[in-house]
């Protein structure tokens, strides 16, 4: 248990407002955090998908993009530091919490350096997610801004093993990394099976599969889709996929190549997935690469196992032969054989749910969000 001061900050929380893990965490974390009384300023280009509460502890800064003549490409990384001044000096925060090092940590490092001009020491906590290090990691000329973002925040947090593993192998890094995993808050699955819900979706006899993602070249939902064709031939069963993003047209096209229209549906973006997945039977995740996996977490979370692939840091979050299944990406037929081997058997199937909830239940919030309070408590305390 992590002993805390309970002292009440005022924290930035700087994330992408999109569907996707990181800015789902970040809003979570925020929403946590007013709950503990903490006052938090979510500053972004809009409004967080996931932040639809009202509290008079949460509060939002957009970041206005004003389109200039004299710029070919907008300035976004320059407007967020504008930004991240004023909300600072106006609302008094005392640090700020920044998910990703590029644009959102270099950006806060510019903002510190103006704000030390001012006689202001203001700490920033820098997250890692993954995108940042896989993919623009990848990108040379990102290379020195990532390592200056890293090295010179105040504390950094990587949200797997796996993700800290990588960005220290990648980059000259000589700042602690502290792996802080995602987390999942326990009370929002809490749903009884609704079975008219789930009966709009298969018959009785039918098994439900379900894939979530924001539909990027990454996530390999063609895996999904050619899975569930192998599964179909042994198994009645029927596929959602929920979420969005520039493949889905693509996915479409395949599944009327395969002639499974009649048993897949594209529901599109939803807010909230807890419902949907606790009337499901499996999750399907082939991705290329998860830095974490926060889906499966949500999945597991819902008593609801995983096929999933063996790379990154999935394998801290699906345990083998527990919780689900972990195969080589692109092992569309080792997927599907796994599959068909837990839906066909009602006794395994039933076990696998189990502990599937037991294990997600390690990442409750109540288990994480002390963590990074922790780091906001010490931080604070060298500035004073």
């Amino acid at each position: 248990m992590i002993a805390l001061k309970q002292n009440k900050y005022k924290i930035g929380i700087v994330c992408y407002p999109t569907y996707g893990g990181s800015g789902v965490v970040a809003t979570e974390l925020g929403m946590a955090l007013a709950n503990k009384n903490h006052e938090v300023h979510f500053i972004s280009y809009s409004q967080p998908f996931r932040l639809d509460v009202f509290s008079n502890k949460i509060n939002f800064h957009e970041v206005s993009v004003p389109d200039y003549p004299l710029f070919e490409y907008i300035p976004y990384e320059h407007n967020l530091t504008a930004k991240l001044v004023d909300v600072v000096l106006h609302e008094k925060l005392n640090l700020l919490h920044v998910h990703y090092a590029i644009p959102h940590a270099s950006a806060a490092l510019s903002a510190k350096q103006i704000l030390a001009s001012k006689g202001i020491d203001l700490p920033i906590i820098t997250t890692l997610h993954g995108t940042d290090i896989t993919l623009l990691g990848k990108d040379k000329s990102f290379k020195s801004v990532i390592e200056f973002a890293i090295n010179n925040s105040d504390a950094v947090t990587a949200v797997s093993k796996s993700l800290k593993k990588e960005t220290l192998s990648s980059f000259n890094i000589k700042k602690e990394i502290q792996v802080i995993p995602n987390f999942i808050d326990s009370n929002l699955y809490k749903y009884e099976m609704d079975e008219d819900l789930r009966r709009s979706f298969v018959s009785k006899q039918e098994k439900l599969i379900i894939h979530i993602s924001n539909f990027r070249k990454v996530k390999r939902v063609q895996d999904v889709l050619k899975v569930f064709a192998k599964i179909r031939e042994k198994i009645p069963s029927k596929l959602l996929l929920i979420g969005d993003g520039p493949e889905r047209l693509e996915m479409e096209q395949l599944c009327r190549n395969l002639n499974l229209c009649e048993s897949i549906r594209f529901i599109g973006k939803l807010k909230a997935v807890e419902k949907i997945l606790s009337v499901s039977d499996l999750f399907l995740l082939p991705s290329a690469t998860e830095s974490f996996g926060l889906v499966a977490l949500e999945a597991m979370a819902s008593s609801v196992p995983v096929i999933s692939s063996n790379t990154g840091g999935l394998p801290e979050v699906n345990i083998e032969g527990k919780t689900g299944f972990l195969l080589d990406v692109k092992d569309i037929n080792g997927m599907a054989e796994k599959a068909i081997e837990l839906l066909s058997d009602e006794n395994k199937l039933k076990e696998f749910k189990k502990c599937a909830y037991k294990h997600a239940m390690q990442f409750d919030l109540p288990n994480i969000l002390p963590m990074y309070e922790k780091i906001y408590e010490d931080l604070s305390s060298k500035v004073q």
